[in-house]
């Protein structure tokens, strides 16, 4: 594909090195000259200098070629323009970044396909709904809902007290026939090994290992696994960014008492201005007399959004040293990640990350619904349309070729998450849900075009 890329900031490039990978033909336009220097020199892409919504720059980048524009830097109204613009040049499809989610709220209403906008993706709303989810979802790692919670991805941690520590997936199933969950990744502890699970894979202590479940597994799981999904009642939230600031509006409209710190002064009277069921403190959360002036300890949950990865990190360790059950860091740094399960978070988010997500469902081949990559984990999360032209289509399971590093982890039949086995036969407008390691990524595409 060819991809054109408005914005060489933390999204823009990150998307530009994680599209490299893959060999697309990526041109990257930004008029920061230092920006370009870094990824010109960093990736194999190409880099143009110039405000990406100037018309001779844009037929520079060829856009009338261009497969899809991705408007990412950081003027919600530059976004909008070069999507238009690149619309009426020719360009397939186009996705814009937006700050202000009345957009997305009233993307049908406004009819912005009509402009030329194909797509408007927040990365600040998709952290805030991902922290309310990993909140419903309390006893895991990790968390991601298909089709409203027909099918749902959870992690863990597996505790060694686990009945099906040391055996093998087909055992586990006979012990447990009528669960209603399947594992579909494990990354075996103290490695960054991913391994999909085949019939002969053994369970083992301090796997860490990722789920889809249906409706009721991830209360079953809990109940294997000792687990607790308890209802989260108050939250602290440390920094009145726009992801903060999100968070606490969502989670104190879900009637969770919310207490929000934040260091400037004319800020934290916007937030409580704007917000007057949130408790809002103004003061520094890196100063822990001040945490435990506000009663940490007495905190279901603890998030920590800050714009310094370090001060979220350190902050939140602080609070699983006060015995608070959930502990969220919002990270920049991709490194970091690997670090989350033994520094003892129970969670990292990174923006980059959930945009590159949301935008790799209109990279991929086949009619992709939705996606997601396994936090710090070598896979992809995918779901796919059914159609009837599809080699999968009025097949069962386990006559498909499938790779060795691709499973399916259950599907959508009319709005209804099935954990589908080997006898199970694949219908036309089913949704699939896949996850499956980049090597397999292009034979799985195959199956669904």
């Amino acid at each position: 594909m060819k991809i054109i890329i408005a914005g060489a900031g933390e999204v823009g490039f990150h998307l530009a090195k994680l599209l490299s990978y893959e060999s697309q033909e990526i041109t990257l336009i930004d008029i920061n000259k230092e920006s370009l220097m870094y990824a010109d020199t960093h990736l194999d892409i190409k880099v143009i200098k110039g405000d990406s919504t100037s018309i001779s720059i844009l037929k520079e980048a060829r856009v009338s070629q261009s497969d899809l524009v991705i408007a990412v830097t950081a003027s919600e109204t530059t976004n909008i323009t070069v999507c238009v613009l690149a619309k009426q040049l020719g360009a397939k499809k186009t996705i814009a970044r937006i700050s202000n989610t009345e957009f997305i709220h009233h993307q049908e209403e406004v009819g912005f396909t009509k402009f030329g906008i194909d797509e408007l993706i927040s990365p600040e709303a998709l952290a805030a709904s991902e922290i309310k989810l990993l909140l419903d979802q309390s006893a895991f790692n990790d968390s991601y809902e298909f089709e409203e919670g027909a099918l749902t991805m959870v992690g863990l941690n597996m505790p060694k007290t686990v009945t099906f520590v040391g055996k093998t997936v087909k055992e586990a199933a006979q012990i447990f026939p009528e669960i209603h969950f399947v594992p579909i990744a494990i990354q075996r502890s103290g490695t960054q090994f991913t391994i999909i699970p085949r019939g002969d894979t053994v369970f083992k202590a301090g796997d860490n290992v990722v789920f889809i479940a249906s409706e009721g597994g991830a209360e079953e799981l809990c109940k294997l696994t000792g687990k607790m999904n308890t209802e989260v009642k108050n939250v602290m939230i440390l920094g009145g960014s726009k992801i903060g600031y999100k968070a606490a509006r969502d989670l104190s409209s879900s009637s969770i008492r919310v207490k929000l710190i934040e260091k400037n002064k004319d800020r934290a009277f916007d937030i409580a201005d704007e917000l007057p069921n949130v408790l809002v403190i103004n003061g520094d959360g890196r100063n822990v007399d001040v945490l435990e002036e506000e009663y940490l300890s007495d905190m279901d949950a603890f998030i920590a959004v800050t714009g310094n990865s370090e001060t979220n990190i350190m902050s939140c360790l602080v609070a699983k040293s006060k015995n608070v059950r959930k502990t969220i860091a919002l990270v920049e740094n991709m490194d970091y990640f690997e670090l989350s399960q033994s520094i003892g978070i129970d969670t990292l988010i990174n923006k980059k990350l959930l945009a590159a997500n949301n935008i790799f469902r209109y990279i991929r081949k086949g009619d992709v619904v939705a996606m997601t990559k396994l936090n710090n984990m070598h896979a992809e999360l995918l779901e796919f349309k059914v159609k009837s032209k599809s080699l999968i289509c009025d097949r069962v399971i386990k006559d498909i070729d499938f790779p060795r590093s691709a499973i399916i982890g259950g599907i959508i039949r009319n709005g209804k998450g099935i954990i589908a086995l080997g006898d199970f036969k694949i219908s036309e407008g089913d949704r699939v849900v896949v996850c499956c390691l980049p090597q397999s990524i292009k034979q799985v595409e195959k199956l669904f075009l």
